[in-house]
């Protein structure tokens, strides 16, 4: 057996703090690549991809709104993972939410249920010098209150948009359903009511119609059901959306990009807004909604669980598939022919890339679509900012207004040259008269 001399004690004893020191040094560095990979640091900052087809107005539009060609810088230690731009959105929506100020009305619907929405007068004159209205479509379960909504109307209406934004019926605190119905994923009903209300309240006024997440494959799927739905509507923007929920359920459940737990905190929202209606559900005799249901709801870990059990037997849908096949606008937004937006992230948690051929199609296929694909931004964030500190508007906000701009000025342009054509063939033709006649 050997044995350690004082010597070799010394020796072993001297080397001690340089191994600590080491084991120090090795601790720190897996802390930071482990934080350089979660934070994705080392991703670079690109302008969103862009996909359209070779036509005058694409040309127009990307000429016109330089947000769409230029780099999307997002907040330097944390903008560049889709996890903390989603986190950040969900958590508090945008930061120093402005607070404007707007009426609330309430529509009665053929079914019994009460569709509301919020009207926003505009701060100014727009810029092509129209009566121009913003109607918006929130995501799942919000509403006008929500601080990125507040945000983005305050800065349409400073650039001269009305704005009606619709309230997902059941999502407003404090407010009871009149019917044994919810919102659901592809329902356009209430939008279409407030669609509908502002064209009679505003007989000379035209529409940007929006959409974020949800709220984009319900405007979608609107202005697709039928042709009179694009009438006096200028263009479309969709944000965020997944374009087919028959698709998105499969994804929904895989661990990729942490997706089962988004959809875990989704369920557990969904559930809140379903349960805080449960003595209308279960109270009214028209109702599809037994106690059984709304068991299996409180047990349920998934959207896909409460789609199953819950939201498909508000419209009377056999099956779930049934229910995500008629309900996704993936079946409609090919027949959509107004100018049209749509705006998806990368990293964005919640949306699988897979998804994302539906709008690519669209965009290599239509003349009328642009499909912006940004690098950054996750789920509904787009955050923009040096170092830390994101500043209270958006990159989505932004592009949203410019975009918009640009299509009122081309319309407007386009109108003058179809005036000024006329005015020059019916001088022709009245100088050919008096020429015949002479």
């Amino acid at each position: 057996m050997t044995t350690l001399n004082d010597g070799d004690m010394h020796t072993f004893g001297t080397e001690l703090p340089a191994m600590f020191d080491g084991m120090k040094l090795a601790a720190v560095a897996t802390i930071l690549y482990i934080i350089v990979r979660c934070l994705n640091l080392k991703s670079p900052t690109a302008p969103p991809e862009i996909i359209y087809q070779d036509t005058p107005l694409s040309h127009y539009l990307l000429k016109s709104c330089p947000m769409l060609t230029k780099e999307y810088i997002p907040p330097l230690l944390w903008g560049k993972s889709g996890h903390l731009q989603t986190a950040l959105y969900g958590k508090m929506g945008r930061v120093n939410t402005p607070t404007p100020c707007g009426v609330r009305k309430f529509l009665p619907m053929q079914d019994g249920a009460t569709a509301t929405f919020d009207l926003f007068e505009a701060l100014g004159d727009h810029s092509a010098g129209d009566d121009i209205t913003m109607v918006i479509c929130p995501g799942i379960g919000n509403h006008s209150e929500k601080n990125y909504i507040r945000t983005f109307v305050d800065y349409s209406q400073r650039q001269g948009y009305r704005c009606a934004v619709l309230n997902h019926l059941g999502a407003l605190p404090n407010m009871e359903l009149t019917s044994p119905r919810m919102f659901t994923y592809g329902c356009t009903w209430e939008f279409a009511a407030m669609v509908g209300y502002v064209k009679r309240a505003h007989p000379q006024t035209l529409l940007v119609v929006v959409g974020f997440s949800l709220g984009g494959n319900i405007v979608c799927k609107f202005l697709g059901e039928n042709r009179l739905n694009q009438e006096r509507v200028l263009c479309c923007i969709s944000v965020c959306q997944g374009y087919s929920a028959l698709r998105a359920q499969e994804t929904f459940l895989q661990w990729d990009q942490c997706r089962r737990l988004y959809n875990f905190v989704l369920a557990d929202n969904m559930k809140k807004i379903i349960l805080s209606h449960r003595d209308s559900l279960l109270g009214m005799s028209s109702s599809n909604i037994s106690d059984a249901d709304l068991n299996r709801l409180s047990a349920a870990t998934s959207l896909m669980q409460i789609d199953d059990s819950i939201m498909r037997k508000f419209h009377g849908y056999n099956s779930l598939r049934e229910y995500y096949e008629k309900e996704s606008c993936v079946h409609y937004i090919h027949k959509v022919t107004v100018p049209l937006l749509l705006v998806n992230s990368s990293d964005d948690p919640l949306v699988h890339q897979s998804l994302l051929a539906v709008p690519r199609t669209l965009a290599e296929k239509m003349p009328n679509v642009v499909f912006a694909l940004t690098q950054h931004g996750g789920h509904m964030g787009f955050f923009e900012g040096a170092v830390l500190f994101p500043q209270p508007l958006t990159w989505m906000d932004k592009v949203i207004i410019e975009y918009s701009d640009a299509v009122c000025h081309w319309e407007k342009k386009r109108l003058v040259c179809q005036r000024s054509s006329r005015q020059h063939m019916n001088s022709c033709l009245q100088s050919k008269r008096e020429t015949l006649s002479g």
